[in-house]
């Protein structure tokens, strides 16, 4: 499958790819409830399709095997979202690297709280920079107690972390769509052309 027609059904549901059989049924009935489109008030007919048929795949031994093997080699691919100008190289790009850096640790917590950890490696090749272009990224956001590595050397986003990504996520388009794609499995969706022909706003340095 596309990367561009993906959906992380773990990241959908919000669990980790570890979750087992009887964590997956309880958080679908509750996620069901609530996007049912019998619901007056959160009823939303295609995400409630959504987390059906992650449902269905997921509660199933060998559909999830299956899936779980092609989850692996996408969440190796690259994310759009970073081939905007507004990462490119130089000071502007380098703020915005941040905030990227910053809101894919921001859902791996969220989402695998078990493992919230993501290497250099990972990084890499989902942000489509060399590690070198990072290095200095992550320096900084350890400086700023906005990330910290565990035993493994992987980076983990911090409280302080988790309290700038949401106090910017209304000032920043680019780190806004990132986040709400995530709500809906589809991080690696395509770049919705008025945020591909227009650069979001710069964040304010944390």
């Amino acid at each position: 499958m596309e990367a561009s027609k993906f959906v992380d059904f773990y990241e959908l549901m919000q669990i980790s790819p570890n979750a087992e059989h009887d964590t997956i049924v309880r958080v679908y009935r509750i996620l069901a409830a609530r996007f049912h489109p019998d619901n007056p008030h959160t009823g939303d007919p295609e995400k409630f399709q959504l987390l059906t048929k992650a449902y269905h795949t997921l509660s199933d031994p060998q559909r999830r095997a299956g899936y779980d093997s092609e989850l692996a080699v996408m969440r190796m691919q690259p994310i759009g979202v970073f081939s905007l100008k507004d990462f490119a190289v130089g000071i502007d790009g380098e703020a915005n690297r941040r905030m990227g850096i910053l809101c894919l640790l921001y859902n791996r917590r969220r989402s695998d709280p078990e493992k919230p950890g993501v290497s250099v490696l990972e990084l890499e090749q989902t942000m489509t920079f060399p590690r070198e272009h990072l290095l200095f990224t992550l320096w900084y956001l350890k400086e700023k107690d906005l990330v910290r590595q565990d035993g493994s050397s992987d980076f983990i986003i911090t409280s302080a972390g988790v309290d700038w990504v949401e106090e910017h996520l209304p000032k920043n388009r680019i780190l806004y769509h990132l986040l709400k794609a995530a709500e809906t499995g589809q991080t690696r969706s395509d770049v919705p052309e008025d945020l591909a022909e227009s650069a979001g706003e710069m964040p304010q340095e944390p």
